[in-house]
């Protein structure tokens, strides 16, 4: 069953739903909560392509019938689900090629290290079925493709990761923002190459797009309208604040950087492991890193940080 709460759709495990004349979306288990995601099928008259391949799609035996190539958004493990199992053609924007092409060049991309670096990958294989695609090819911002009576132009919404990607299909009015996913977590930039102020730019682009449907990777699934998707996209830009303002607060006394991780900004205080240490570390250091030279906040000698004193 589908159910229409607010603007938004929500599609039970594994269901598809069509919107437009073109694009059907593959939902994943729990709203493409992860470690699943939502997917999309675009056909036109010519070809059809998939945009990501999640654990939904993998589960059904790969891509769908008639699909001529898959699309991805960016190199993140629940996006590139079962690659290696068959011979489709793949492309990824540039900055990400490496990490689809490679489980290596996977790890590079989150900035992974010893010992937690062996076993990760050893667990994405498993559970992911990624075996790298050294085949894949590149594209850039503004990429198109025409599948016949509809075009899929890629759009660079970099931030999450360097090269993470949205699609706008036309004329259907449908726009994938992907992993700009409006979701009550917020948004993730917590990998080696991520970037706060990048991710900010993307969603004042998102912001800027017109589009009937705004369909998400994960949580959201697809919201209808644009009103109701500026208001929803305001709320998950504003966690970007509140993580800010909590930060300061807890500067309000001198605390070290490893202080600042234990106290948990991006996930819940009871969540552990050196995965999310590392997160934590590199989000909320992308976070000093602005407010220093705003004079927000001051390094002391002994390498705390402390709000400043106004």
């Amino acid at each position: 069953m589908v159910a229409t709460v607010g603007g938004v759709t929500e599609a039970t495990p594994g269901e598809d739903r069509g919107y437009g004349r073109h694009v059907t979306v593959i939902g994943g288990a729990d709203a493409g909560k992860y470690p699943d995601a939502n997917c999309l099928v675009v056909r036109g008259s010519d070809a059809a392509v998939l945009i990501d391949s999640s654990l939904t799609v993998h589960g059904r035996g790969g891509p769908p019938e008639g699909v001529d190539r898959v699309l991805l958004t960016h190199g993140h493990e629940d996006h590139i689900v079962g690659l290696a199992a068959h011979e489709l053609p793949v492309e990824v924007h540039d900055a990400d090629l490496a990490a689809v092409r490679s489980l290596e060049g996977l790890s590079d991309l989150y900035g992974l290290d010893e010992p937690d670096r062996s076993s990760w990958e050893r667990e994405v294989a498993e559970r992911f079925a990624v075996g790298g695609r050294p085949d894949a090819t590149a594209f850039t911002d503004g990429a198109a493709w025409d599948l016949g009576g509809v075009t899929v132009t890629a759009v660079h919404l970099p931030g999450h990761t360097v090269g993470h990607c949205g699609f706008l299909i036309e004329p259907d009015g449908f726009v994938f923002v992907a992993d700009v996913d409006l979701s009550g977590f917020g948004p993730y930039y917590g990998d080696a190459g991520s970037d706060l102020e990048g991710f900010e730019a993307s969603i004042e682009r998102c912001a800027g797009i017109d589009a009937r449907w705004f369909g998400t990777s994960h949580h959201r699934g697809v919201v209808e309208g644009r009103e109701e998707f500026l208001e929803r996209l305001e709320a998950y830009r504003s966690v970007i604040e509140r993580r800010e303002r909590a930060l300061l607060e807890f500067l309000t006394e001198p605390r070290t950087l490893e202080e600042i991780v234990a106290h948990r900004f991006v996930y819940r205080p009871h969540v552990t492991g050196s995965f999310v240490d590392s997160v934590e570390r590199r989000s909320m250091s992308r976070h000093l890193d602005r407010l220093e030279p705003d004079g927000r906040v001051e390094r002391l000698d002994d390498n705390r940080w402390r709000a400043a004193v106004s």
